[in-house]
Parts: structure tokens; C-alpha cells; sequence
């Protein structure tokens, strides 16, 4: 009987062990990590530049608008870099006369900086471009870009991966705080739903692990008291 009550308490220690590692570990705060990516902005009638609320092949920016797009790495829209060149629909499309069923847009690609490039990679010599493009009424931001600065590049998610050919490779990869760049991912999420499952929390993997030893744990107890 002493024998099988050493089995139950070691099997309850086993499992209070791995209660508190996976406790520890939940309490531990996660690497703060960036993604790289191209970042959309948009100005209203010469506001400054706001984080766009939605992506350039659904946003239909009005006549007189710019949208502005930067290659840049990012921990959120709150400190993603601007396009360096200001939104001047005024000094991009000055020269260029409105037409019937057409809308003037400003557009400015920021490539960013060395710092931004992914590994292997360097920006164009000319790191901003802007240009007026002149599109049917009812265009996207999208379409707007493409008269600018094209081949664009899309991934199967339709996320914006490259403008202009660059970068050549990757799509929004995550880039750790304080640590080497990764080679360019090649998966299809986009920063916003990778967002949304990066939090300071662990990772349904060591969940499901430490879930795992406790069950264990429970199934040693409940043999060792079936044999009392």
C-alpha cells in the first residue's frame, strides 16, 4: 500500500511539475518581432499621410486623393514608417488636366531604406518615385499604383508582395527585434492575420504539449489507484 501511495504521489508531482512549467512559460514574454512588408497610406484632399484602412485592390481613392505605399520592416500600423515625400496632389498632378470618366490620383513608392532590403537584396537607386495617375472613375489604389510603378507582384492571398520588381522575393515575412533577418518567406499570410497569432502568449504547440504531460501525469494516478 506505501508502495502504490509513492507511485500516486510521484505521478501528482510529475503532473503539478508540469502544470508549473507550462505556467512559466505562458508568463513569459514573447520575442517582439516586425514584419516586412509594403505598407498602404492614403491622404483625403492634402490631409497628411493616414495608415489606410484597407488594401489597394479594394480602396477606391477619390479624384484629387494620393495614396502612398513604403517598403519598410514594421511592429504595427502605429510605427510603420511614412513614405518619405509628402502627399502633394498639387505638385504630382498639377500639370495633368482632369477628363471626362477619368480621376486624377498622386501616387508615391517609398523602397525604403538598406536597412529595410531583405537579405540579398538592395533598393532601386531611386528610392521614391511619384507620379499622377489618370484612371476611369471607379479604379482602385491598385490600378492607380500600376500605372506608376509597375510589374507589381501578388501572392496567392492577393497581398501585395512587390513593386516595381522589388523586392524580387518574399511576402510580409516576420522579422525578429534585434536579431539577423530571415531569408524571405515565401508563405501567403498576411502582417494582419500573422498579427493576430503572434501574441505574447505561447503557441498552441506548447499548449497542446504541456496539455499532453498533465494528461499523462492524471492517467499515472489513476492506474496507481486502481491497483490500491
Amino acid at each position: 500500500m506505501r508502495a502504490v501511495s509513492g507511485v500516486t504521489a510521484r505521478a501528482a508531482g510529475a503532473a503539478a511539475g508540469a502544470l508549473l512549467t507550462l505556467t512559466v512559460i505562458a508568463a513569459a514574454p514573447a520575442q517582439a518581432a516586425g514584419y516586412r512588408y509594403w505598407s498602404f497610406w492614403e491622404s483625403d484632399g492634402g490631409k497628411p499621410w493616414a495608415y489606410a484602412t484597407q488594401g489597394p485592390a479594394t480602396a477606391r481613392p477619390a479624384d484629387g486623393d494620393a495614396i502612398g505605399f513604403r517598403f519598410a520592416v514594421s511592429n504595427g500600423t502605429g510605427d510603420t514608417s511614412l513614405p518619405s515625400a509628402a502627399p502633394d496632389f498639387a505638385g504630382i498632378c498639377g500639370g495633368v488636366e482632369k477628363k471626362a470618366g477619368t480621376k486624377r490620383v498622386a501616387v508615391v513608392v517609398d523602397f525604403g531604406g538598406a536597412a529595410d532590403a531583405p537579405p540579398g537584396e538592395t533598393p532601386p537607386e531611386k528610392t521614391v518615385e511619384v507620379g499622377c495617375a489618370q484612371v476611369r472613375e471607379d479604379a482602385t489604389g491598385a490600378e492607380a499604383l500600376a500605372t506608376v510603378a509597375k510589374p507589381l507582384r501578388y501572392d496567392s492571398a492577393a497581398m501585395l508582395c512587390g513593386i516595381a520588381g522589388y523586392p524580387a522575393r518574399g511576402c510580409g515575412e516576420q522579422v525578429a527585434e534585434n536579431a539577423p533577418a530571415p531569408a524571405p518567406a515565401t508563405a501567403s499570410t498576411t502582417p494582419s492575420a500573422r498579427e493576430e497569432g503572434s501574441g505574447g502568449g505561447p503557441s498552441f504547440g506548447v499548449l497542446a504539449g504541456g496539455a499532453g504531460v498533465l494528461a499523462l501525469g492524471g492517467a499515472a494516478i489513476w492506474k496507481a489507484r486502481r491497483r490500491a
